[in-house]
């Protein structure tokens, strides 16, 4: 085998040769190349580019005129991989589209750049096989850790098919009493709490007659639990919620919230506000009951949920809980990056729940009526 410096590049280290070099390459260039062409030994060259050992001024210097000359780059992903670390995270999402996971994604890699890693965007779709390779790890080396937003499957499936990638969930856990062989941190707001605080917001206005948009048949799901803070909003102020006026939607997108309108246009008298479980649904919604002439906030009031950029410059500007993305993304970020740092350690932390704080946000669309 060939020696090795203490940074990990040896003898046979490789690079590609830089665009402005390729007329006077001929393919790789490693750094015995530069060697020989400087008449230095191949430690030598190692200790320049990595800034290790003694070298003269003198020969330090034509040592990088000539790496400038040839294009040389040290192949830094195989240092890495050697070293038995990336600095490469990747974060899994249903839809990158989304506005929501789209500014979550921007979030996350300047947290992470901050820290020293590169982030890879993986978009499941919310298909079930590419969650459960998520959840398994991708089944590659090239990744130190992953921040996941899951919604085909739940915590409890992730659990059991995990493997030894660290990993950090975007969301809820399904039973605070779960097995906890294997630890999975989770970031998320109280959606519970949130859907509380935005539907007495509408009871306290006026508004005594609610629809909930995006019903979810899954308990631990997003929809579910803003369902039962809905729901625990009417019981507190003693108004009941009438079932009929919980509506289950596909996807939470727009089309699904024009969707939802257009089936209960012909009785959308009967209701005088709605809470939708995103701002993609709300928006949606708000574009089907303006085309069909009902006003809002006089006729209907609207909320949504993630502050997305598209409802603050809507007509009119959308009522929504603002979670704090800054902090999920810094939180799952430290969080991941702890696991990465303990992973060869033989004592395994606990899993830890990190709720991170949400303001609700009463724009134009549920002003008092």
């Amino acid at each position: 085998m060939a020696a090795q410096d203490e940074q990990g590049a040896g003898p046979e280290a490789e690079a590609t040769v830089s665009p402005g070099a390729r007329g006077r390459g001929t393919g790789r260039v490693g750094i015995k190349d530069v060697a020989a062409a400087v008449g230095v030994s191949w430690k030598t060259v190692s200790n320049v580019v990595n800034g290790t050992g003694r070298v003269g001024d003198e020969t330090r210097a034509k040592v990088e005129a000539m790496i400038a000359e040839l294009g040389y780059r040290p192949n830094l992903a195989g240092r890495q991989l050697r070293r038995g670390r990336t600095n490469t995270l990747a974060l899994a999402v249903p839809w990158a589209h989304s506005p929501y996971f789209s500014l979550l994604a921007h979030i996350v890699i300047e947290a992470a750049g901050a820290r020293g890693y590169r982030v890879l965007i993986e978009e499941t779709r919310t298909d079930r096989d590419a969650e459960l390779q998520v959840a398994r790890g991708f089944s590659v080396q090239a990744i130190d850790g992953i921040i996941f937003s899951p919604l085909a499957i739940g915590p409890s499936e992730i659990a059991e098919v995990r493997g030894a990638t660290p990993l950090v969930l975007l969301g809820e856990r399904d039973d605070p009493g779960h097995d906890r062989r294997w630890s999975t941190d989770h970031v998320s707001i109280d959606n519970v709490r949130a859907a509380r605080e935005v539907t007495e917001h509408l009871l306290t206005t006026g508004r005594r007659r609610l629809a909930f948009v995006g019903a979810e048949p899954v308990e631990d799901r997003t929809g579910a639990l803003r369902l039962q803070g809905y729901r625990e909003a009417h019981a507190a102020q003693g108004v009941e919620a009438d079932p009929r006026w919980i509506l289950p939607v596909t996807h939470f997108s727009r089309p699904a919230g024009v969707a939802a309108m257009e089936q209960v246009l012909p009785r959308i008298d009967q209701v005088d506000g709605l809470v939708c479980a995103n701002d993609e649904l709300a928006l949606g919604a708000l574009h089907a009951l303006r085309v069909n002439g009902v006003r809002v906030p006089e006729d209907v009031a609207v909320t949504g949920w993630d502050n997305t950029e598209d409802g603050r410059y809507s007509n009119p500007s959308l009522t929504t809980v603002a979670p704090d993305l800054q902090a999920i993304a810094e939180t799952a970020v430290d969080r991941v990056i702890a696991q990465v740092e303990r992973r060869a350690d033989d004592e395994p932390e606990r899993d830890v729940d990190v709720v991170v704080a949400h303001r609700l946000l009463v724009r134009e669309s549920s002003r008092e009526a």
